[in-house]
């Protein structure tokens, strides 16, 4: 829910790692609910920040796929949007082309009716069942770092958000700029 849902590159990187431990020592018992918001609450800080220091990045991106038939095909279209390298590019320029949300939601195998679906940039419905919705020039992506893309695919009750990042020139020249 947390660090699993970050996907900067769609790369893995042999060099992160998250280990919680206990030794019980202290002989005190937490209260498994409250531990566990808390736990998620911090796991959830630290997977944003790891998002927001990526190489370059100048936008965070959270896609959130909602009205999926299953929890997994909700993740999937999240996780494959947030890999589309001309979504990120399109980010990287300001640009809410809800054509390449829909181009990377069209290569899962998610259920859904292409005529239904809906994409929401920043709060602005660009794209309404499977057309142009609201005018694109009422989306700001360049007042804040923070973007939202909702994806409704109009299939069933469950959802997931995926957190990315935008692909920058900066990201391009810090990671050619060395030899490994």
């Amino acid at each position: 829910m947390t660090f699993n849902r970050t996907d900067s590159d769609g790369c893995m990187s042999t060099n992160d790692t998250v280990a919680l431990m206990a030794s019980g020592a202290s002989g005190n018992t937490a209260d498994e609910l409250e531990f566990t918001r808390a736990l998620t609450a911090v796991c959830h800080s630290l997977a944003q920040q790891l998002i927001t220091d990526a190489e370059g990045a100048s936008h965070d991106i959270a896609i959130t796929t909602v009205g999926a038939a299953t929890e997994t095909e909700a993740e999937d279209v999240s996780r494959t949007v947030s890999r589309s390298n001309l979504l990120k590019a399109a980010v990287f320029g300001n640009d809410p082309n809800w054509g390449r949300v829909l181009s990377a939601v069209g290569t899962t195998a998610a259920q859904f009716d292409p005529d239904q679906i809906d994409v929401t940039i920043n709060g602005v419905m660009v794209c309404r069942n499977g057309a142009i919705g609201d005018s694109r020039d009422n989306v700001d992506m360049a007042a804040a770092r923070a973007v939202d893309i909702v994806i409704d695919l109009k299939a069933g009750n469950h959802q997931a958000t995926v957190w990315s990042n935008d692909l920058t020139h900066d990201y391009v020249e810090e990671n050619s700029a060395y030899s490994s």
